[in-house]
């Protein structure tokens, strides 16, 4: 296979890759020791986000006239790229959650469902709950006020009840 077609392939799975993408974070990795970088990508891989060291080459090809082209400019140096398909947030929070373990780690840029992040925005969407819990909060605060109002309904209810035992007597 000529050396042309090889990189083509990369491209192609990289462009794959992207079609499915909620996110897409790219990280400097350098300094990061096996050892830690085992666990991460464990860590990730338990999370669904896949995670992958590519030329930058290969990614700026692959994010051509994509909603991830804006990553282009930060193409520099070593750098490792993490999707996320179902929940946006994943994989920033897990790369955040090793990157404030190991300082070695450093977020570049990334983006979030068609928005590009610097660094600082990635990290703060990084503290973003995950969709499971923002729904269980909401849900929550749905269901305080109707537990109160049934609690005031039931209250109402009893001393209407214990009116009519005492005029019945």
């Amino acid at each position: 296979m000529a050396k042309i077609e090889q990189k083509q392939v990369v491209v192609n799975e990289i462009k794959e890759k992207l079609n499915g993408a909620a996110s897409v974070v790219l990280v400097d990795y350098r300094g990061l020791t096996v050892e830690q970088d085992t666990e991460l990508r464990k860590k990730l891989r338990e999370a669904g986000v896949d995670y992958k060291v590519y030329k930058n080459t290969m990614m700026n090809f692959a994010v051509k006239d994509t909603e991830f082209e804006p990553l282009k400019d930060y193409f520099e140096g070593p750098s490792a790229i993490a999707f996320s398909y179902d929940d946006p947030t994943n994989g920033p929070r897990v790369l955040e959650s090793i990157a404030s373990k190991y300082k070695a780690l450093e977020f570049k840029a990334g983006v979030v469902e068609g928005k590009l992040y610097d660094a600082a925005g990635i990290t703060k969407i990084a503290k973003i709950p995950p969709k499971e819990e923002l729904l269980s909060k909401l849900l929550g605060s749905f269901n305080s006020p109707i537990a109160s109002f049934a609690r005031v309904i039931k209250a109402i209810a009893e001393k209407q009840a214990e009116g009519s035992e005492a005029a019945a007597e």
